[in-house]
């Protein structure tokens, strides 16, 4: 591990971000890619599954973007604050307008509850594009934090950083899972419903890239960056994932599952950062 913090220190933070966001991607795919080995999964572990994603996101909004976010913030007080809370209400409004615009479909529920502008796409569509939503914060959030670290920002560390990209990397892993048996239920080949699946995450080097130069060339706007990633990632939580996990009896594996996530998230960035 210490290794690959030293590479991803001595490489350019957009470089760093971009290659970070590519493990992200294939813990997706390879989570996608059990719909190889598996014909029909067990609805109680994809609940389970979905909650340890939500986990994950949930303290990795705290520790890894709104503390460092605040720790950075000039002032005292309410002042150090306000960059802290104007980001995040700019990321949570900046996901409920996508959630509004971008036709999409929630996991575990019916094709007549597709959300956003009406389409006639088709339902694997639908579901590839509302995993889609949940990586752009993630992405996002991996490149501000690479910027952060390159602009020498208190409070950004490459540990940090590491551990972002890290624990994102496991949450993707069920989320790619969670898209492709779906797909493979709904009648799709193997290889159409993993590359469906995989297809999900290929946003997250996008914005990871984007976050990444947008620091480097607007210092000033870090704060506010972090807190803006943090707030898309808990529109996410709240308005997207949880209900997904509430659908059928096994929502008290869900909340062990977000749990276990958030505890993992937890742990890696202390130890890490």
């Amino acid at each position: 591990m210490q290794e690959v913090i030293e590479f991803l220190k001595s490489i350019n933070p957009i470089l760093a971000a971009f290659y970070a966001t590519l493990f992200t991607w294939l813990l997706t795919a390879s989570g996608a890619a059990l719909v190889f080995l598996f014909k029909n999964p067990n609805r109680a572990v994809m609940d389970g599954m979905l909650g340890f994603t939500g986990g994950v996101m949930v303290a990795a909004s705290f520790w890894s973007l709104l503390a460092p976010g605040i720790e950075m913030s000039p002032g005292t007080g309410f002042v150090k604050v306000i960059p802290a809370a104007v980001g995040f209400f700019f990321g949570a409004l900046f996901l409920f307008g996508l959630d509004k615009v971008l036709p999409h479909l929630h996991l575990n529920f019916k094709e007549s509850d597709a959300e956003g502008m009406k389409t006639p796409w088709h339902k694997t569509t639908l579901l590839t594009l509302a995993i889609t939503l949940h990586n752009i914060p993630e992405g996002l959030a991996v490149g501000v934090l690479f910027g952060g670290v390159a602009a020498g920002f208190d409070g950004a560390t490459i540990g940090g950083a590491v551990a972002l990209a890290l624990g994102i990397g496991l949450q993707n892993f069920p989320e790619g899972f969670a898209v492709a048996m779906p797909l493979r239920r709904q009648g799709l080949s193997r290889w159409k419903s993993f590359q469906y699946g995989q297809a999900s995450a290929l946003v997250e080097p996008i914005a990871a890239v984007i976050g990444a130069w947008a620091v480097l060339t607007f210092q000033p706007i870090l704060p506010y960056a972090l807190s803006f990633a943090a707030g898309a990632m808990i529109f996410v939580v709240v308005e997207e994932v949880i209900p997904e996990t509430q659908q059928d009896k096994h929502s008290d594996i869900a909340v062990m599952g977000f749990i276990a996530g958030f505890i993992v998230m937890m742990t890696l960035d202390v130890g890490l950062g």
